[in-house]
């Protein structure tokens, strides 16, 4: 039986907004099990919280943003997979702008400072679903796929008519694939579309600093690539975090196509739309709790605020 996880201390990030270029601080603090991952904006009065879960995803485009109402946190994704792939169940967290901190456009540094401070066992289980099924979201040449499995599987694949991208693919396999096969991929992106963005008032953070920037042919940054495959290995890194939102670790082998955070949620939203698709192992949550967000259920205690 794994059990729940959370920070031994505060761990505080700093950075920039991607697409606001403004001063981002992050704090992470320790939370009690079956708290879940609650997201907190600081600079509201009352501070603004809601729980990160799938069903709080107001918007995919070019990041994953979670919200209610007109406020909202956007690019959680890459802090989402460094808690996954640390397997932290329970933290709140604080951010003092409507944007998580790019940082260098992967989930390092996120990583890095956690394992500063360390990671704490808790006494209660972890929520754990069993995908019983096969699940499918297609869109166009987009799709994603669930299949049982006896622990989490990601593979996956893109294809772009670009020479340093082609075809690539990646599989990350929970328990055997390396934290550090993954964790230093950055996000891309074309020089053409920055400059679009940055015209739009979007992207005034982007810069070589935070991202791999490609023109018409080449790689723009220096450094060149951090891995062959980076940006199949970024795609895998996105989908963890987004699949974070699922609020309960999920034993199931997705395959995916040029998916994004987009059919992420999609794939979720129907998991969960049908109790045939999965099961609940000893020790996990009510199965009937599952899909709430406002429940965002960790064991067997459903104790968290709307």
């Amino acid at each position: 039986m794994a059990f729940q996880k959370t920070l031994k201390a505060p761990v505080i990030v700093r950075g920039i907004g991607l697409h606001s270029g403004a001063p981002a601080n992050l704090t992470l603090h320790p939370a009690r099990a079956n708290q879940g991952l609650r997201f907190v904006r600081t600079d509201i009065d009352p501070e603004f919280e809601v729980a990160g879960h799938y069903q709080n995803v107001v918007n995919t485009q070019l990041a994953t943003t979670i919200g209610r109402g007109k406020v909202t946190v956007s690019t959680v994704e890459h802090l989402l997979a460094a808690l996954a792939g640390l397997g932290i169940d329970n933290v709140r967290v604080e951010v003092d702008g409507p944007e998580i901190p790019i940082m260098d456009g992967s989930c390092a540094a996120f990583i890095d400072a956690i394992l500063q401070v360390g990671i704490q066992i808790q006494k209660q289980p972890k929520a754990v679903v069993r995908i019983r099924e096969r699940v499918e979201v297609r869109s166009n040449e987009k799709w994603a796929i669930v299949e049982p499995s006896s622990r989490l599987e990601v593979q996956s694949a893109i294809e772009w008519d670009h020479p340093s991208i082609g075809y690539q693919e990646f599989q990350f396999i929970e328990g055997v694939t390396a934290i550090s096969e993954f964790s230093r991929a950055r996000t891309f992106g074309f020089l053409k579309d920055v400059e679009a963005l940055k015209r739009m008032g979007l992207a005034r953070g982007g810069s070589l600093e935070n991202a791999v920037v490609l023109d018409h042919a080449l790689v723009l940054n220096p450094e060149g690539l951090r891995y062959p495959n980076e940006f199949a290995r970024h795609k895998v890194l996105d989908a963890l975090g987004d699949f974070k939102l699922a609020g309960v670790a999920i034993e199931g082998s997705f395959k995916l196509h040029r998916s994004g955070h987009d059919l992420h949620r999609l794939i979720l939203a129907e998991i969960f739309s049908n109790p045939d698709h999965y099961e609940v192992l000893d020790g996990a949550a009510d199965e009937n709790q599952l899909s709430r967000p406002e429940a965002v259920v960790l064991g067997d205690l459903i104790s968290s605020i709307a």
